[in-house]
This record gives structure tokens, C-alpha cells and sequence, in this order.
């Protein structure tokens, strides 16, 4: 039995401190014998494509940790019996909510036509919009919505919220399109599924006013990029964009050049505060499985 962990932000060093007696293995520097005997493994945070097929090459896997809180790219690798559990409570939520706001004021503001006026130590005045009075339509409004909405109030925008689960005050999917109708800024923060794919699809965006900012810090596939690329082309529509449907960007592109969008690389979640909280909260979570303790944050529980 042994455990597998990254070795950024001291993961692996912090575990095998706070969890004596039993072998961990590095990521990237296990030899294939000694992955044979792997119970636990936490993935590299941000990893590749390479890092969640290694799940198949572990025999003896019972629990696989992921620290982001979006595991979508993990389901379609999980063997039956293996456990599932992601990285909610070290802050993505919030720190993902912080960028979208800032995403939303830099767009409004228009910060980046500034930067690119001070590169070249230009003064250019120009007037500049705000979020009082703006209509904000949330797209998904689990924690990170709700985060996100707790964040804007302050700024004074009309909020809707739309999500898979319709309750007071919070509309069902289906109506997604009508309200796009109104919305000067949508933010899609909800979860990639079967059936969030695509949700964002060239129906609700050619519905959203002319001007209107979609700011996506889900997932790039919730958003139907050929529509959105149209639009933003054109110019009619403004996009801050965290998450794409290629990632990294190719260079190729012509996102990167429109002065009518805001590219960052997937940074929502990975904050200073969570690299902190990953090395204790991995540790816990060996612990819990090393000692047959119930698991945090089970996503699928082992089937078999």
C-alpha cells in the first residue's frame, strides 16, 4: 500500500510528515513496479491528459483525489472500484468568483485597451461604463454562483439566476434562452455534464443584447466556441474568457488579438490560499483511507 502525490506546493513532502510509516511515491518519478502497489492517488493539480490516464496503469487503486473541484476530465477514466473525491473547501469557489467579478469590471472598465496605451506610454482618456444598473444573468448557482452573486451585490447590477435545480428565485435551464434576452452580462459558472455541453449554444448567444458580456469560468465546452468566435468577430458581443474549448490557446486564434475579449489562462482557482490549504487537506484524506475512515467530498464512490 502506498501513496502517490505531486510534489508542487509541497504536497508530497507535507503528506509523508503528517502521515509517518507508509511509502509515497512522486509524481513523475515512480518507477512502473512501485505504482503497482499504489492505493491513493492525489493528481497533480491543473495536470494533463497523461495524468488521469495513469489511473489505468494502477492496479491496486482505491481512491483517487482530485483538487479542483470540477472532475469531468477524471468520470470517463474511473475504473468501478475506485473512489472519487474532489477538491471542494480549498477555496476554488471563491477564488473563481473573485476573477469573475474582476473579469466583469476590467471588461466594463476597459482595462486593457489602459494597459495597452501604457506599453506605449500613451494618455488616452476615455468614458467607461459600471456595473450599477447593469442586468447580470448567472449561469449556474451552486456555491460558485452563489459566490459570485455575494460578490456583485456591492456593485449594484439587477442579478438573475438560472440553474439545473429551479427553486425560489432561481430559474430552470429551459429558460435559459429568454432571459439571455436581457442580460448585459452573463457568467456561466455552472458544471460540465452531458447535459450542460454546449449550453451556451449560437440560439442564446445571438439572443443576448448587442454589446453584452459573456464571461465563462465553467468549462470552455459549455460554450459552443464556433458561435461565440462569430460573434465576437463581428464584434456585436464582449467575452472574458478563463476556460476555452483548446487549452492552451493556439496561438492561431483569433480570440487572442479582438479587442473585444479578455483571455486568462485558467487561473480561477488556483489561488495562493488554496496551494496553502492543498498539503493538510491531502494529508487528511490519506489519513481517512489508510485508516478506513469515511472519505470528504465524495464524488462517485467506488462501485464494486
Amino acid at each position: 500500500m502506498s501513496l502517490l502525490l505531486p510534489d508542487s506546493d509541497g504536497i508530497a513532502d507535507f503528506v509523508e510528515r503528517a502521515v509517518p510509516g507508509v511509502p509515497v511515491l512522486r509524481y513523475g518519478q515512480a518507477s512502473p513496479d512501485a505504482l503497482r502497489d499504489v492505493t491513493f492517488y492525489c493528481l497533480p493539480y491543473m495536470g494533463d491528459a497523461a495524468s488521469v490516464a495513469l489511473i489505468g496503469e494502477l492496479p491496486r487503486l482505491a481512491v483517487v483525489q482530485s483538487l479542483s473541484s470540477g472532475v469531468d476530465d477524471v468520470l470517463g477514466h474511473l475504473p468501478p472500484a475506485v473512489t472519487l473525491c474532489n477538491g471542494q473547501g480549498l477555496r476554488h469557489e471563491e477564488g473563481t468568483a473573485d476573477l469573475a467579478v474582476t473579469l466583469i469590471l476590467a471588461s466594463l472598465r476597459q482595462l486593457p485597451s489602459f494597459l495597452r496605451h501604457q506599453d506605449r506610454r500613451e494618455w488616452k482618456h476615455a468614458r467607461t461604463d459600471t456595473l450599477e444598473g447593469k442586468r447580470v444573468l448567472i449561469v449556474g448557482y451552486g456555491p460558485m454562483g452563489m459566490a459570485i452573486e455575494q460578490r456583485l451585490i456591492p456593485f449594484g447590477p439587477l442579478v438573475t439566476k438560472v440553474s439545473r435545480t429551479a427553486r425560489e428565485h432561481v430559474h430552470p435551464l429551459e429558460a435559459l434562452p429568454e432571459l439571455a434576452v436581457t442580460a448585459d452580462v452573463m457568467v456561466t459558472c455552472i458544471a460540465l455534464s452531458p447535459a450542460t455541453r454546449g449550453l451556451i449554444s449560437e440560439s442564446v448567444l445571438s439572443a443576448m443584447p448587442d454589446g453584452a458580456l459573456l464571461v465563462n469560468v465553467a468549462r470552455g465546452a459549455i460554450v459552443d466556441s464556433d458561435a461565440l468566435r462569430r460573434e465576437l468577430l463581428s464584434g456585436r458581443l464582449r467575452a472574458a474568457l478563463d476556460v476555452l474549448d483548446i487549452e492552451p490557446l493556439p496561438a492561431e486564434r483569433p480570440e487572442w488579438q479582438l479587442p473585444n475579449v479578455i483571455i486568462t489562462p485558467h487561473i480561477g482557482g488556483d489561488t495562493f490560499l488554496f496551494a496553502a490549504r492543498a498539503p493538510a487537506f491531502t494529508a487528511e484524506q490519506a489519513a481517512r483511507h489508510l485508516s478506513g475512515r469515511p472519505l470528504r467530498n465524495v464524488v462517485r464512490p467506488a462501485l464494486s
